[in-house]
């Protein structure tokens, strides 16, 4: 064995052993620094090895939010190859996926979560007035985060869609695709099935705020009951049409 071999080797077990006795709660510290107090975990046991506890996620000021069960396992073979790999599980109901970690940036595959449809508040503000409700399943094919790049798809669906302030229940079912590419990822809206019809396209650029627009289309019958919750968040065009911008 080479000094270069023995050298690295030396260094991955030295690794191994601080990831082996490091307690788990360090990982909530450097969660917080990254997210900027968005992202926390609570409740934590274990190691930065192998542990598990609540993946929070909270609003802008970091108070309240939603948690989810959240567990990860360090694969220690892979820092002797320059990278780390994490399998990781968000929710009893999912399998786990792995989360590659590198000096070029970090990678996701296969990745299934599940959020209440509370969380759409948490990211835009302007949603947290209507109380919404329903399940948003999140699935993510694949997503490469880099320092001047992304690339990568994933799938937003709202299920049974609704909201407090309207008794009109569900308002559907609505999926975002999201494709991302270089600095920039493109999001198109579309209605699964519900008597709210919405469409609609975005994009958000790493440096700048997302922008998206679209419509909302309400049958008449329903008019009267959903039109000053739509009004909100849009604009209304004449009767049953709704054109709304988030930006």
């Amino acid at each position: 064995m080479t000094r270069r071999s023995l050298l690295v080797a030396g260094i991955g077990a030295y690794l191994l052993a601080l990831l082996a006795t490091a307690p788990a709660t360090l990982a909530d510290a450097t969660l917080q620094r990254a997210s900027a107090g968005r992202l926390r975990l609570a409740e934590v046991r274990g190691t930065l090895w192998s542990g598990a506890g609540l993946l929070e996620v909270r609003d802008a000021r970091g108070q309240t939010g939603i948690a989810r069960e959240f567990a990860w396992r360090i694969k220690p073979l892979s820092l002797l190859l320059a990278h780390l790999v994490c399998d990781v599980r968000l929710g009893k109901a999912f399998q786990s996926f792995p989360v590659t970690l590198s000096v070029s940036g970090i990678e996701l595959t296969n990745a299934d979560f599940q959020l209440p449809a509370a969380a759409l508040g948490l990211a835009e503000p302007r949603l947290a007035p209507l109380g919404l409700t329903g399940e948003v399943l999140i699935h993510v094919s694949s997503l490469s985060i880099a320092r001047d790049s992304m690339a990568g798809e994933a799938t937003l669906k709202w299920r049974a869609a609704g909201s407090a302030l309207t008794k009109v229940s569900p308002l559907g079912d609505y999926e975002l695709r999201l494709d991302a590419g270089n600095r920039t990822v493109n999001a198109v809206l579309r209605t699964i099935a519900g008597p709210i019809q919405f469409d609609g396209t975005g994009s958000w650029m790493q440096g700048a705020r997302p922008v998206f627009a679209g419509m909302a289309s309400v049958p008449p019958e329903l008019q009267q009951e959903l039109a000053p919750l739509l009004r909100m968040i849009a604009v209304e065009h004449g009767a049953g049409k709704f054109e709304f911008r988030l930006d």
